[in-house]
């Protein structure tokens, strides 16, 4: 799962840099809706408690965190641009996101090798 998720970070992080200058920030507002989709589904599924409505959220939630990924580097480097240097919150930005994915991927690969959902 580390290395999984040390894989996706960087490919995603260096594609934002590598990407035209502000590509990728159009996505603030997709993603905070996805993040947002998410909490109302685990609510529902918290009272219903379907396999496939929890797995579809995790898969969801690895997706937009891999978007995450994009955006706040990008972020990152234009608040560093106009004069934004607090160099710690950015690292906490990314870190964050590192272990979301990382979350995600532990919980996808537990799943896969017992064959079952937490749920059932």
């Amino acid at each position: 799962a580390f290395l999984g998720t040390a894989a996706v970070f960087a490919c995603f992080s260096l594609s934002a840099l590598f990407a035209r200058r502000r590509s990728f920030l159009y996505l603030g507002g997709f993603l905070f809706s996805g993040l947002s989709l998410m909490l109302l589904s685990s609510v529902v599924n918290a009272f219903v408690g379907s396999t496939w409505l929890f797995t579809a959220n995790l898969y969801l939630g690895l997706m937009i965190m891999c978007g995450f990924v994009l955006f706040d580097t990008q972020l990152i480097i234009e608040k560093a641009e106009s004069g934004d240097k607090d160099y710690i919150w950015h690292c906490v930005d990314l870190f964050l996101d590192f272990v979301n994915i990382f979350r995600e991927l532990l919980v996808i690969l537990g799943m896969t090798e017992v064959g079952d959902s937490p749920l059932g």
